[in-house]
């Protein structure tokens, strides 16, 4: 099984959503973990949004990377300039690449507005992650 690991400053919106939808189409076939240089905690709105896409994540946890994260990925996806920038040498063998992803949470102004900046996150990562798995099927 290839696990993949997606990465993030804070481990709350960006890398949870990939988490989850790793989980989701990839029909079990691939690990799906998510971790950050920092942990914030899981964003509400990310789990509410991801919800009204049928996929559950409030299970999930926000996490701080660490080594042994690192160790058991055969590739790792970072979703964020901080996180691309800051993320710790690899072991051997394990591929990485990057995905520049604008952090939702940092939307301002009402909270429908807030809502369709994590909606569109959440379309555009879906995205990456289907042909992630297109990727790892072929």
């Amino acid at each position: 099984m290839i696990n993949v690991l997606f990465v993030c400053t804070g481990n709350s919106c960006r890398s949870q959503m990939a988490e989850g939808w790793l989980r989701a189409l990839g029909g079990g076939r691939y690990g799906a973990d998510s971790a950050g240089i920092e942990a914030h905690g899981q964003n509400t709105r990310t789990i509410a949004i991801m919800a009204e896409a049928g996929v559950d994540i409030s299970a999930q946890t926000s996490k701080l990377l660490t080594d042994r994260h690192l160790q058991r990925a055969d590739r790792v996806v970072t979703v964020c300039g901080h996180a691309d920038e800051t993320c710790p040498m690899l072991p051997p063998g394990t591929r990485k690449e990057h995905w520049p992803i604008e952090d939702p949470a940092r939307a301002e102004s009402g909270e429908q507005a807030i809502l369709a900046v994590f909606r569109t996150t959440r379309d555009e990562i879906r995205r990456r992650v289907a042909d992630l798995v297109e990727r790892l099927d072929a």
